[in-house]
This record gives C-alpha cells, sequence and structure tokens, in this order.
C-alpha cells in the first residue's frame, strides 16, 4: 500500500522486548497535574485504531477538535501492517506505529491526545495513553470501556458521579470509573502523561456532553473504521 507505515527502528518484535520497552519507559511517565495550563489547553486530538486481522492491516485516525465547541478542525489517517502480535498488555505496540503516524499528519499540535484505552489504569502502568505521552511528549488521556483487570464501586447514577479504580493486588487507584450520561455504564479514565487525575476526569466530562464517550473518540472512531476499508478496498 503507498501510504503503509512502518515500525520505527528498533521497534519491539518479542515479548520480551515489549516488556523490557514498557519496564523502561514506566518510569518516564509524568502524572502530574497542568494546574494553570490546562485553561490554555484549546485543541483536543482523539485517536483510535482498527484492524483487518486476515489481512494484516491496521488503520489509525487522528481528529482535531476545539475543545470549546467541539467542532472538528482538522483530521488525519495512516494506514499499515499490523506490526506486533495480539498478547494483552501489549496493545500499543500494535498500535502506536500508526497513531504516530497520523498525529503527525495533523498541521497543528493538539494540546491534549484523548486515547480510547488506557494509561496507567495498565498492569505495568503503560497503557496505550501513557506509551504514547512517552515518546511523543503530548499530554494524554486514557478514557477506556472496560476496567481492564481492576475493580470499582458503581458509580451514583447521575452524570459526573465517580468512583476510585483500584489494583486489586495492591489496593492503588489507577483510574477512576466515571458516569458520563445519568443511567449509562461509566467509563474509565486514567492518567496518560502530563496531567492528574482530577483534571482528566473533568476533561472527559467537558469532552461528552450528550453522549458516552468523549467526542474526540467518537469521531476517530468513525475515522478510522472509514480508512480502514478504503484500505481494505485497495488491497
Amino acid at each position: 500500500m503507498s501510504n503503509s507505515v512502518d515500525p520505527p527502528a528498533g521497534w519491539p518484535a518479542t515479548e520480551a522486548e515489549a516488556l523490557a520497552e514498557q519496564q523502561r519507559l514506566r518510569g518516564l511517565v509524568d502524572a502530574g497535574p497542568c494546574g494553570p495550563a490546562l485553561a490554555g489547553l484549546s485543541l483536543v486530538a482523539g485517536v483510535d485504531v482498527a484492524y483487518d486481522d486476515e489481512r494484516d492491516v491496521v488503520a489509525a485516525a487522528a481528529v482535531l477538535l476545539d475543545r470549546h465547541s467541539l467542532e472538528v478542525v482538522e483530521e488525519s489517517t495512516a494506514v499499515g501492517r499490523i506490526s506486533f502480535p495480539y498478547l494483552p498488555g501489549l496493545l500499543a505496540f500494535r498500535e502506536l506505529p500508526t497513531v504516530l503516524a497520523a498525529l503527525a499528519g495533523l498541521g497543528r499540535t493538539p494540546d491534549l491526545v484523548v486515547c480510547d484505552g488506557y494509561g496507567l489504569a495498565h498492569p505495568r502502568r503503560l497503557g496505550l495513553a501513557s506509551h504514547l505521552g512517552v515518546l511523543s511528549g503530548l499530554r494524554t488521556i486514557g478514557v477506556a470501556k472496560t476496567p481492564f483487570t481492576f475493580t470499582y464501586e458503581q458509580p451514583g447514577p447521575e452524570r459526573g458521579a465517580w468512583t476510585p479504580l483500584h489494583d486489586a493486588e495492591n489496593g492503588e487507584e489507577v483510574g477512576r470509573a466515571l458516569r458520563t450520561r445519568r443511567g449509562v455504564k461509566p467509563v474509565f479514565v486514567s492518567v496518560g502523561h502530563r496531567i492528574g487525575l482530577a483534571e482528566a476526569v473533568h476533561l472527559t466530562l467537558e469532552l461528552a456532553p450528550a453522549y458516552r464517550l468523549p467526542e474526540t473518540t467518537r469521531k476517530a472512531d468513525s475515522l478510522c473504521r472509514r480508512a480502514l476499508s478504503a484500505a481494505v478496498e485497495r488491497c
């Protein structure tokens, strides 16, 4: 494919290499709050990926939104070959080469990237959002649809209610279960990089005024599926 994306030089190719890389990068995650910088945050990107495993194709999308109007400012996609096998806890190694390429295709740098997945809410505290943040230097958060391997109590039914997401082994709070719509299942918010958990929750609510998932995720999901469909047709 003419628009294929190759993994960066030295990209891990085995489970052992990927685990070692996670251990190396986890200490570089900045989980501190933005503080006053949050007020100046205006461009928010959503990223997502879609796969066709039979054809060994992955498509990534980056959609840049205005934080306040939630209008789309810019879009970018990238398509490549799947660069890593499916292994739980190591999905970032399958997704990041094309996600990074999609972000590089944007003409403006986002102030925040919202990932459809996990940040510190990961067994080794380096989910996709944190991994992406460390590699790119961008501020990131993870907003996932499921709690992965972690435990939580149901938050109250009202929008904005939340409860801690805990690591059952040591009781550490790794994120929050957040109700973005009354009577709808919560989403699971975790810090990615260069942001605090309370700020991540606040921004998730801002970005999800009408649906369970943030508009960043909804728009990136739709775009990457269209990009995958077009890529598969060309195969």
